[in-house]
């Protein structure tokens, strides 16, 4: 099989490579889906002293959020700088033992009623150390997966990254909702909370055997063999700033709908915990639905059209969405297919977004360019988004803040995408 930068490789090469890129974004995404999730009972275990209020707990839990996502830009330049001298094999063997040490010890840290001030410190240095790690897995990942494709199916492979972050976040939806089906809520707040922050030891430990079977891929092997003269800083910058502004919409409107509901439909719209994560599943179910068919079908006409189309949808529905499910009246049926829709739309920008963004940078910087595209328009618009809704809200009283972030944000976006040449996608990668 002939990969799409035009070297041979064989296909058990490219699906094993597909496999071990995959499964650490499952690893990565799962746990940031379980922060959100439990968000609520992490504020008061770890950010809500006696005396102080849900709220302000809340915003600071999201505030330890944030943080982690602005670590992401300098895990991107750090391990994107590994990735892009050294390979991208020891790149992905270094953040997914990273990840997966990072998150276990969550599961075992002792809380503010233990050891008073110290808990959200020690919570929050952990949060970056995950911060960290996940701004090297994207940029090497997606370089993994789309320097493995084969001709004419780069938006297939990549789509495979957001795939796995869509089950990444249903997976940690799934067992935060067994949870809290079969414990008691002081069972689920008391230790409860602690299991789906363990489980990540046996699945880091999968992902770094199958990372450990890695072959480097073509691309990199023949920059090792020819070395080209990198491109000038300059236009790399360019590309860095441009590429964060066509997914900025991807960032904004994904964790708008897919981690932040849950805490939004219970703070503000008194929505049970069960509910909440139910509108969750269905949100990331949709999510999951949309990715491979707008990656496959990016392949066919461009990711320009695929992922303007999902922009363009996000700024027009996104304020008719919230308002439908802050109505009593609305069906719990029509809720969910609302719910169900809103994810599929985001599907339409995650799905081509990381093969564009690898189309866009040269094999000699891809790792860092990607990376760092990625991480800033997630650090600023999907780290912050938990953080400026909610106090937002507290602020001003208006519930439908949520709607007009990712509308926002996918209004940019569109201006962005309007830049993109249509036939980049049927290009060797540089």
């Amino acid at each position: 099989m002939t990969t799409s930068a035009g070297t041979t490789t064989p296909p058990t090469r490219s699906r094993r490579a597909l496999l071990a890129g995959s499964v650490g974004n499952f690893v990565e995404w799962y746990e940031f889906g379980v922060y959100g999730y439990f968000a609520t009972i992490i504020a008061a275990n770890f950010f809500t002293p006696e005396g102080a209020s849900d709220a302000e707990g809340l915003v600071k839990t999201y505030a330890s959020f944030a943080l982690a996502f602005f670590f992401r830009p300098i895990g991107a330049a750090l391990f994107g700088r590994v990735g892009d001298r050294i390979g991208r094999r020891p790149t992905l063997i270094l953040v997914i033992g990273l990840m997966t040490v990072a998150t276990t010890l969550i599961g075992v840290l002792p809380t503010y009623a233990s050891i008073g001030a110290a808990a959200p410190w020690l919570l929050t240095f952990l949060r970056i150390l995950q911060g960290l790690s996940a701004g090297g897995e994207f940029g090497g990942a997606v370089s993994l997966m789309t320097e493995f494709a084969p001709p004419g199916r780069r938006g297939l492979y990549g789509s495979w990254q957001s795939f796995t972050v869509a089950l990444g976040l249903l997976g940690g939806a799934g067992v935060a909702a067994l949870l809290a089906t079969v414990l008691s809520e002081e069972a689920l707040n008391g230790w409860g909370w602690r299991v789906p922050f363990l489980l990540t030891l046996p699945l880091g430990l999968v992902a770094l055997w199958l990372r450990l079977r890695l072959e480097e891929t073509p691309s990199f092997r023949r920059v090792e063999a020819e070395p080209v003269p990198p491109p000038r800083t300059a236009d790399v910058v360019k590309a860095i700033v441009l590429g964060a502004g066509r997914i900025m919409g991807w960032a904004a409107a994904g964790y708008t709908f897919l981690v932040v509901l849950p805490s939004y439909l219970q703070s503000t719209l008194n929505a049970s915990f069960q509910e909440a994560l139910i509108a969750t599943v269905l949100a990331n179910l949709g999510f999951a639905a949309s990715i491979i068919p707008a990656g496959r079908l990016s392949d066919r006409i461009g990711r320009r059209t695929v992922m303007l189309t999902g922009a363009v949808l996000v700024t027009a529905l996104a304020l008719p969405l919230i308002n439908l499910l802050q109505h009593q009246s609305t069906s719990t049926i029509a809720k969910g297919l609302a719910v169900f829709a809103a994810g599929a739309v985001v599907g339409l920008m995650a799905g081509p977004g990381p093969a564009m963004l690898a189309e866009m940078f040269p094999t000699t910087v891809r790792c860092t360019g990607l990376g760092l595209a990625y991480a800033l328009a997630n650090a600023v618009f999907s780290g912050c988004a938990g953080l400026i809704i909610t106090e937002l809200i507290k602020r001003t009283g208006d519930v439908d803040i949520p709607a007009y972030y990712a509308a926002g944000a996918c209004a940019v976006s569109v201006l962005a995408l309007l830049t993109l040449r249509g036939d980049d996608h049927r290009k060797p990668l540089r």
